[in-house]
Order: structure tokens, then sequence, then C-alpha cells
């Protein structure tokens, strides 16, 4: 969904209202009129309700975080550090906690979840993207697969952590690359071991076959399968 000066206004109101109300009717409401809009203003803005608002705030810490990156000096890092710097930075635009509660409880609704699942899944992107990735077969997908599971857990240790300056989930974040890149350390190994290549080989050989997105402005989770024909 675009994002247009009216819709931030919308949000902007509707802010104001979450941490009180939640992502509900009554803060949909309160927002538009504190935005100096009609309801049906509102839902041109918003056809889906709350979850457009939600989706637009996500967003927003995303085009934060993304601008925050391409002016970091990541040249110096380690790339474990380059993908965990890029967490910290997505997590410095979240809203702040209470409202951040609200948006979780209200993405933990099984009707809203897949939502919420495709905004992560996004986000996940946008840093790979932003890191330079070049992944185009199946590592594209575990890429995203994988950094989303650590954003995931990490948004919920964020949710509930009280120590100065979130100390604790910068902490949190190492231990969880740590724990990723021990994986690839792995993988390499069985790469490298006479006994367990061919497996790999043949890994290697069916993710060739999955191809990423052709570019897609919102791709959600598709791909593409090469066929031999």
């Amino acid at each position: 969904m675009a994002r247009t000066p009216d819709l931030d206004a919308l949000l902007d109101a509707a802010l104001r209202h979450v941490a009180f109300d939640g992502w509900s009717a009554a803060t949909m409401a309160a927002a538009a009129a504190d935005a100096g809009l009609s309801e049906t203003d509102a839902r041109e803005l918003a056809p889906r309700g709350a979850i457009d608002l939600v989706a637009a705030l996500h967003r927003r810490g995303d085009s934060e975080m993304k601008e925050r990156l391409a002016n970091a000096d990541l040249a110096s890092f380690r790339f474990r550090d380059r993908v965990a710097k890029a967490l910290k930075v997505r997590l410095d635009a979240m809203p702040d906690q209470q409202v951040a509660r609200r948006t979780a409880a209200f993405l933990s609704v099984p009707i809203h979840a897949p939502e919420g699942a495709k905004l992560v899944w996004g986000t996940s992107d946008m840093i790979w993207n932003a890191l330079g990735d070049t992944s185009r077969d199946g590592n594209w997908y575990t890429k995203r697969a994988t950094l989303s599971g650590v954003f995931g857990s990490t948004l919920l240790y964020w949710l509930g952590d009280e120590s100065p300056d979130h100390a604790a989930t910068n902490a949190f974040i190492d231990r969880r690359i740590d724990d990723v890149m021990q994986i690839e350390s792995l993988k390499g190994k069985l790469r490298q071991n006479p006994f367990t290549r061919p497996f790999m080989d043949a890994q290697a050989a069916l993710f060739g076959r999955f191809l990423a997105p052709n570019g897609q402005e919102d791709p959600g989770l598709p791909g593409r399968w090469e066929s031999d024909a």
C-alpha cells in the first residue's frame, strides 16, 4: 500500500490512542477525527482498517532502517556484525514498547498472523538487500527464512526487555547470530567431507532450481521453479 501524507497523518493520530485502546475500531474512529478526516476518507486510506495502519507503521520502521543502513559505514564490520547491526537499527526504529506490545497482540490473532509473517519477511528481505545479498536461487529463501526467525524471536525478547539501552536484547541478538553462523560453519564442513559432500551437492542442485522473485515490489512469499523444459 502506497504511503501518502494523509495516511501518515492518520497513522500518527492513531498512535496517540493505540496504547489505551489497541488497534481497534475506537482507535480508527478517534484517529480519523484527530486527523480531520471523515470515517469514509479514513476507510479509503486504510480499506482493511487497523491492519493497514499496522502495516504502514511497520513499513515506516523498515524505511527508517533502510535509510540509516545506507548512511552507515559497515565496510569494516564482519558480516555477522553487519547483520546484527541491521537488527539493532531496526529495533531502534520501533515505536515505544507499549504500542509495540499492542501491535504484537494484534498480529498474534490468527486472522492477522499471515500479515505479520509477511511484514517480518519483508524486513528480512530489506536487510539482506541492504547488505548486498546477490543470491537468486534457493539460498535467497533460506537466508530470509532464517533471518525472519531471528528477527521474530528478537522482537519477542525486546518486548519484555527493561535493561538499560536494551543491552540484554543486544546480547540476545549476538547470541542468535552466533547460532546461525555455527550452522553455516557446519554446512561448510559437510561440503568438505567426502562422505557428506554428495548429499550437499544434491541439495545445492535442488536449490538451484528455486529462483527468487523477479524483483516484484511486494512479492510476499513466492518464487519460481526452473524446469528442464
